[in-house]
């Protein structure tokens, strides 16, 4: 199907109902022709590294050409245009016309030949750009946590589905082979009835304390921290050029939400596949005795009584009355009535990963009753749902719904209570928690209403 692209008056009248303030872009932008030929043009927003490795996913698609580049750094995004043309250049591409840069992602979102954006950029800044995409009539990949409130994660689901957008959340874990049968072999009973599950990510959080640096030259900081609180730049909020790690940001709750909210994004997603939760979610959470203090122990209790364990040790294993399942990245460990029916093998020796996987599938899921969503690749996952106007394997309702779980665990551990939640109207039950929990304060005109 296809949709209307929005007029500048549309725009901005839309930036405006979502609380982004609005930008009098240059009538250039506004002219644009609309391209040419079939190929998907993307334009990506967040020049970290994150997204060097996202971007050249998607630029090694043949159908894919990158247009334009958005960030609030001029070395970063300098490099993020170098490496777009770099790719078209390898490529061949005799109809790339060159890769504009934006520091604003309001302007690259304007122009009316971007069928799709990539979002790549700190947390605070996911639900208002994607919202700001969406009523721009763009297709969507965002990367996990999907936003920074659960407010955030209601408000971006309704305007995705009332632009009829496709949307992708970047939790790539459900595009690998181990994690699908990891989650199939729950789905389909093999382990039996599951009581509970250990979910294992780093812990929450805190407020950012951290001093006052010199700027860094070329850094737009006040677009940098956009939504959050005003205040003095740090190069570990910022890194200074362009760097080769994740910033740590995300450990700050003006920015993040620690590693609860970055890796449980990924665990607690597969938490919730297994479980069959992904339209709903915990019922009740209970904090730790020492949750001033720590960095795992909350718990999340969904439906039947299946009590779901923030742990320390990175993965998920899903205990059932008959066995139990063992999954991270690369790894698989099963057991079914006893017998080890797969195991841990070293990182270098994904033959052998490939041979227990096969080995899982042929004996247990040869003719499944459930059968999940499959993909192989998640960028191409979500290119094929754009052409067939489809929901991708990781749609923006479970993204919202992972990230809603995340953001649960930590008000156990940044309030120390224990209370009540109705995943059917996302709100807190039988006079439980409080509702202030759910939103943020924002700076300036930047809010999502």
């Amino acid at each position: 199907m296809n949709l209307p692209r929005p007029t500048r008056r549309s725009f901005l009248k839309a930036t405006l109902a979502a609380g982004v303030a609005p930008l009098l872009l240059p009538a250039r932008i506004w002219a644009a022709e609309t391209k040419p030929n079939s190929r998907l043009n993307l334009g990506f927003i967040g020049m970290g590294k994150q997204m060097r490795g996202v971007m050249g996913g998607f630029l090694s698609k043949e159908n894919v050409q990158g247009v334009a580049v958005c960030d609030v750094d001029t070395n970063r995004r300098n490099d993020g245009k170098k490496q777009v043309e770099d790719f078209s250049t390898k490529k061949n591409d005799t109809s790339f016309k060159g890769c504009a840069s934006y520091t604003d992602f309001r302007e690259l979102l304007a122009r009316k030949d971007i069928d799709a954006v990539v979002i790549a950029t700190p947390d605070h800044w996911h639900a208002i750009i994607g919202i700001a995409a969406a009523q721009a009539g763009k297709d969507i990949y965002c990367e996990k946590p999907l936003t920074q409130t659960v407010h955030e994660a209601r408000a971006l689901v309704d305007v995705v589905r009332k632009n009829d957008r496709v949307f992708q959340t970047g939790s790539m874990q459900r595009s690998s082979r181990e994690f699908f049968i990891a989650c199939s072999l729950v789905r389909n009973g093999v382990i039996g009835k599951v009581s509970r599950v250990e979910a294992g990510f780093g812990g929450p959080g805190k407020p950012c304390d951290l001093p006052e640096q010199p700027a860094e030259a070329g850094l737009d900081w006040d677009l940098w921290l956009g939504p959050a609180p005003l205040r003095a730049y740090n190069e570990i909020l910022s890194p200074r050029g362009v760097h080769n790690h994740f910033p740590m940001w995300r450990m700050y709750r003006e920015y993040g939400g620690g590693m609860v909210t970055d890796w449980g994004a990924h665990h607690l997603d597969i938490t919730q596949w297994g479980l069959g939760a992904d339209d709903s979610g915990p019922i009740q959470v209970v904090a730790p005795p020492d949750w001033e203090t720590a960095q795992s122990g909350g718990k999340l209790i969904y439906k039947d009584g299946v009590e779901v364990t923030h742990i320390a040790e990175n993965g998920v294993t899903f205990y059932g009355s008959d066995g139990e399942v063992f999954v991270n990245r690369g790894k698989i460990r099963v057991t079914v009535k006893g017998v080890q029916k797969a195991k841990f093998v070293a990182k270098e020796d994904q033959p052998a990963l490939k041979d227990q996987l096969a080995a899982l599938e042929k004996e247990f899921l040869a003719d499944p009753k459930v059968k999940l969503y499959a993909s192989a690749d998640h960028k191409q996952d979500f290119l094929d749902a754009i052409a067939k106007r489809s929901k991708p394997i990781c749609d923006v309702e479970i993204g919202a719904r992972s990230v809603t779980a995340c953001h649960l665990l930590n008000f156990a551990y940044n309030y120390g209570k224990t209370f009540q939640w109705d995943p059917a109207t996302n709100t807190f039950a039988n006079g439980t928690g409080d509702a202030k929990w759910l939103k943020r304060d924002y700076r300036g005109a930047w809010k999502v209403a």
